[in-house]
């Protein structure tokens, strides 16, 4: 924990101008137009706010994601020091890491707190916001990893009428329209109606990646009385676009990245083709006020996905003189190219959540309790996949192949239902004083089996996973909390003849997080300053795994990730600061093999600060300033190569004009203000080394008219 005490200064920062906003008596006089946005609802389950929550959350408007030109998941990396990328290619799905762990797509995300799949390119044109709950999830989710829970909130229909159009442009030729209208309807205007459209053509500056994308999205309630609300939604989108290859070490040495041209995608073979996300996404809600102060709520959720992934696939390469390099190109720049195709792959996702809330007297005491329980089924299905050698590839990218299309691989099937009944409790003790329970209990069926009906699995399990909590306000705008909560992941050792307990249910591999914070929240401020401690157990293969027997699947050591984080939202007239930093100290401990303990997980860097400053010019004009720099990372688990830090800047004006009954906003932006070459990411996927390249210099723009 030493190292992590560089952020000592940052902590003393925030705190001095925490401070100095919190006490100050009254607020400048600001004029804000334009339309309200919505409140994102809390995923935690508490109804508190998140300055007075015992947990890290992140709430990020459409607004903030606006002013910011992001329209998918991966560009929240630019605004919170905690969240990183972990593969994140131009026209696939999103990855994130959210304290140096992976955010698993198939258990981490969730839609209106939901449980959906982000295997797939999830749209933001219908949503209100995202939120981001840090670090153990145990509380919200049955299985997941322990890096946290995202959860996108779907646009509802607004208590006022109004419409909202936008066009935006970006340097290449992407061009993206799109339609907001809410309205309600009824004497009483009882029924509501929102509709968002979208449409864009995807021609990014990275070469060979042209695409387009639409969506639809329709938000109905109708409110029967003063105490019962019914939502439905449906939402239809699609993306069409080349994905894009990455980069990889050259043999024993990292490739200076401004030798390497950002804008060549390795993709760009003539049988190359798109990958097509085609979703469905439909909800209905029910709210009821119940007696007293306690309501009840049933959601029913439903994803269909539907995917053709396709790529010209790098991986390893077979020397010329005979070597052969498994994780990385060759020294000359060379690699083996395969013709990579999985289409028609269905995902379904089917839940329903109801619970009850309300407040109860035990033992002299007030509890907030929420009883409940979700059930949800996953299905995937596949057919057979091509995966075949094309030829050799260099990065360069003058090399042409010929395709090899022949679907010669097997694909794997699976199936999974979940139970889960949970429980969350807030006791106030007095005097500023509350504890916090959390508790879920979840049985899982899981089930898979290949295309051919070969390696077919099929287990049960049951998990428990708890979290507490104590906070203490020790001022009006001040809380202090300690917290720790338990996660869990379930596996089954593929069943395949050179495993010794192959198609065995591993035992449920719990991860436990300890937490503590100092967080402030008033009108003008809202920072905090947290230190956490994750132990998430490892899957090996032990043994030599190279004939049949020889190995066996099972836990080895541990990851531990340990750091402190500090974040402030401040606000002044015409004006504000968000920022936020992290150190962390993530290694690899308790493995059988002292070799890898010490290490540090690929990908992962040590230090990050993140800072977007914002201040009006004239009347209407808004000037933004943001600052990213990542520290640095390895590419290799060994910790053999080490990829360097990188900071980046980006600039942006807004300029807000009332015509008549409209408003015009006018945003014009620049990423990467002074052309930065250098390597984003190194993510290590299948026993491999990649390396994506920040994007050059990009110019945005938009015109927004709210009606």
């Amino acid at each position: 924990m030493a190292r992590l005490l560089s952020l000592s200064s940052i902590a003393a920062a925030t705190a001095l101008l925490a401070s100095h906003f919190a006490s100050a008596q009254t607020l400048p006089q600001v004029s804000v137009s334009g339309k309200a946005t919505e409140a994102v609802p809390s995923l935690s389950g508490f109804s508190d706010p998140p300055a007075r929550l015992p947990m890290q959350a992140l709430s990020l408007s459409a607004e903030r994601l606006e002013e910011l030109g992001i329209t998918q998941l991966s560009g929240i990396t630019k605004l919170d020091a905690s969240i990183s990328d972990a593969y994140n290619a131009v026209g696939y799905w999103s990855q994130l890491k959210i304290r140096g762990f992976d955010l698993d797509n198939r258990f981490n995300l969730r839609r209106d707190g939901l449980p959906i799949s982000g295997e797939t390119a999830l749209s933001l044109v219908n949503k209100s916001g995202i939120e981001v709950l840090k670090g153990s999830s145990g509380m919200q989710a049955g299985t997941s990893s322990p890096a946290g829970i995202v959860n996108f909130v779907v646009k509802r229909p607004l208590a006022e009428d109004g419409t909202a159009l936008m066009l935006e442009a970006i340097q290449g030729g992407t061009v993206q329209a799109s339609l907001d209208h809410s309205q309600r309807f009824g004497a009483n205007r009882e029924f509501g109606l929102r509709v968002n459209l979208a449409a864009a053509h995807l021609a990014p500056e990275l070469r060979s990646s042209k695409g387009r994308s639409h969506t639809l999205a329709v938000a109905t309630d109708w409110r029967l009385s003063a105490d019962t609300l019914v939502e439905a939604e449906v939402e239809f989108n699609r993306q069409s676009q080349p994905s894009q290859q990455g980069f990889s070490l050259l043999g024993d040495r990292l490739p200076d990245p401004k030798s390497v041209d950002p804008n060549l995608n390795l993709n760009n073979q003539p049988w190359s083709q798109p990958v097509v996300f085609d979703n469905t996404h439909a909800s209905l809600r029910v709210q009821q006020k119940l007696s007293g102060e306690w309501r009840a709520q049933a959601a029913l959720g439903i994803q269909r996905l539907r995917t053709d992934d396709r790529l010209a696939y790098a991986y390893g390469c077979s020397a010329a003189n005979g070597d052969y390099y498994a994780d990385r190109f060759c020294p000359d720049g060379n690699y083996d190219l395969y013709d990579f195709r999985s289409e028609n792959e269905h995902r379904d996702t089917t839940s329903l959540d109801v619970f009850a809330s309300g407040p109860v007297q035990l033992a002299g005491l007030r509890h907030d309790l929420t009883i409940g329980g979700l059930t949800s089924q996953f299905k995937s299905r596949f057919q057979r996949q091509a995966y075949n050698y094309a030829g050799t590839g260099n990065i360069d990218g003058s090399a042409v192949t010929t395709a090899q299309p022949d679907l010669t691989d097997e694909n794997t099937n699976r199936d999974e239902r979940s139970n889960e009944l949970y429980l969350r409790d807030r006791v106030d003790l007095g005097a500023g004083t509350q504890a916090w329970l959390g508790l879920r209990h979840t049985r899982l069926h899981r089930e898979s089996v290949r295309t051919d009906g070969s390696r077919a699995t099929d287990y049960s399990q049951s998990v428990t996973t708890p979290w507490i909590a104590l906070s203490h306000a020790i001022a009006s705008d001040w809380l202090v909390y300690a917290s720790w909560g338990q996660g869990v992941e379930s596996e089954v050792t593929p069943n395949r003849a050179r495993y010794l307990n192959a198609g065995q249910a591993l035992p449920a591999l719990k991860s436990r997080q300890t937490e503590i914070g100092l967080k402030t929240g008033t009108q003008r401020v809202e920072g905090s300053l947290t230190a956490f401690d994750i132990r998430r157990p490892l899957w090996r293969d032990i043994g030599s795994c190279d004939v049949n027997l020889s190995c066996e699947h099972r836990a080895d050591g541990y990851a531990r990730h340990r750091g402190i984080e500090a974040s402030a939202d401040l606000k002044w007239g015409g004006g504000g600061l968000f920022a936020s930093a992290m150190r962390l100290q993530a290694r690899r401990e308790g493995s059988v093999d002292a070799s890898l303990n010490g290490k540090q997980p690929p990908n992962v860097p040590q230090t990050t600060l993140k800072a977007h400053v914002r201040q009006d010019l004239l009347p209407g004009l808004q000037a933004q300033l943001g600052i990213r720099h990542e520290g640095s990372r390895f590419a290799t688990p060994d910790n053999s190569i080490a990829v360097p830090a990188w900071t980046v800047a980006d600039a942006g004006l807004r300029y807000l004009r009332g015509v008549g009954n409209q408003t015009w906003i006018w945003r014009a932006g620049v990423d990467n203000l002074t052309n930065r070459r250098a390597w984003r990411e190194s993510p290590w996927q299948y026993e491999h080394s990649y390396l994506y390249p920040l994007a050059p210099r990009t110019f945005r723009t938009s015109l927004e008219v709210r009606l």
